[in-house]
C-alpha cells in the first residue's frame, strides 16, 4: 500500500475513533474471526502385526554329472573293461601243464599235440582253428599249404614268421579237419590265453570264422566283422579269412590284404610313438 493510503487510512480511522468517543462508545470489542483450523487427522490405528505363514525352504536338488557307467534306471553300475593280465608264467610252464592231453575227445585221434611257436616277445600274434593233417604230422602250427600262404601273408607286411607268434584254438586236429566243437574248444581255449598273457601282444590276427567265434564270444560271422578291429580284454583283434579258405577261394586275397595292412599301420603307428 502506497504511503498517502496510508495517511489517508489513519486520518480516516482518527475521525472514526473521535466521532465514537462523542457518542459515548469507550471501546470497540473487536469480532472474533474464527480461523478454520482443520481438525487433526486422526490417527490411523496401528495394524496389528501380520502374521506371515513360511513355507519351508525347499533347496532344488543339485544337478549331477550321470555317471557314464550307470547303466539302468536302477544305478546298476556297469563292470569296468575286463583287461587281460601280464603273467609271468613261461611257454614250458604252460605246455608242462598240458602234458599228454586227455581232456577231450580230440585225443584219441591226434598224432602229436600241437603247441604255439614263434616269438615270444611278438607284437603280432596269428590264431588258426587247430592243427590240419601236416601239422599234426610236424607238431607245428601253419606248415602245410595254408601255413606256406600265411608265411608269404606275413612277409608281405614287412615281418618274418620268426618275428610273430603263431597258435591255434585247439592243440589236436579233429577228425577229417572238421571245425572244433564248441566244448573241444571250450577245454583248450584257456591255454592259449594263459600264452597270450604271458606274451601281451599288441594286435592278435584271427584267422577264419570258427577261431573268431572262439576268441571273441561272439555269434557274428567272419564276413561281417573282418577288416575292422575288435577288442579281447584291452588287445586289438583284426579278423580275416583264413588261408586255406584264400586256397579254395583266391578272389578273397584282396580283401584279406586289405585288413592285414590295417594290422602293418597300426604296429607302425604305435613304434612311431614309443
Amino acid at each position: 500500500m502506497d504511503s498517502p493510503d496510508l495517511l489517508d487510512l489513519i486520518t480516516e480511522t482518527k475521525k472514526q475513533l473521535l466521532h465514537l468517543q462523542t457518542l459515548g462508545v469507550d471501546g470497540i470489542q473487536l469480532p472474533v474471526i474464527e480461523t478454520s483450523i482443520p481438525k487433526a487427522v486422526p490417527k490411523s490405528p496401528i495394524p496389528q502385526a501380520i502374521t506371515v505363514k513360511q513355507e519351508p525352504v525347499r533347496h532344488e536338488p543339485s544337478v549331477q554329472t550321470v555317471n557314464p557307467t550307470v547303466n539302468s534306471l536302477f544305478g546298476d553300475i556297469a563292470p569296468a573293461p575286463e583287461k587281460i593280465e601280464s603273467s609271468k608264467e613261461t611257454f614250458e610252464q604252460i605246455h608242462l601243464e598240458i602234458g599228454d592231453c586227455t581232456r577231450c575227445p580230440l585225443h584219441s585221434g591226434r598224432t602229436t599235440i600241437v603247441h604255439t611257436e614263434g616269438n615270444r616277445q611278438a607284437r603280432l600274434m596269428f590264431v588258426g582253428e587247430a592243427p590240419g593233417a601236416d601239422e599234426d604230422i610236424q607238431s607245428r602250427p601253419f606248415v602245410g599249404r595254408a601255413g606256406q600262404l600265411l608265411t608269404k601273408i606275413i612277409e608281405a607286411i614287412g615281418l618274418k614268421r620268426e618275428d610273430v607268434l603263431i597258435g591255434n584254438v585247439n592243440r589236436c586236429r579233429p577228425p577229417g579237419n572238421r571245425a572244433p566243437t564248441p566244448e573241444e574248444a571250450s577245454i583248450c581255449k584257456p591255454f592259449l590265453l594263459r600264452e597270450i598273457a604271458a606274451v601281451q601282444p599288441e594286435v592278435i590276427v584271427v584267422l577264419g570264422n570258427t577261431a573268431m567265434k572262439n576268441l571273441l564270444n561272439t555269434r557274428e560271422g567272419i564276413t561281417k566283422l573282418r577288416g575292422t578291429f575288435q577288442d579281447h580284454k584291452g588287445i586289438k583283434v583284426m579278423p580275416t579269412f583264413h588261408p586255406a579258405y584264400l586256397l579254395r577261394d583266391p578272389s578273397k586275397k584282396r580283401e584279406t590284404w586289405e585288413d592285414l595292412k590295417k594290422v602293418r599301420d597300426y604296429l607302425d603307428s604305435k613304434a612311431k610313438t614309443k
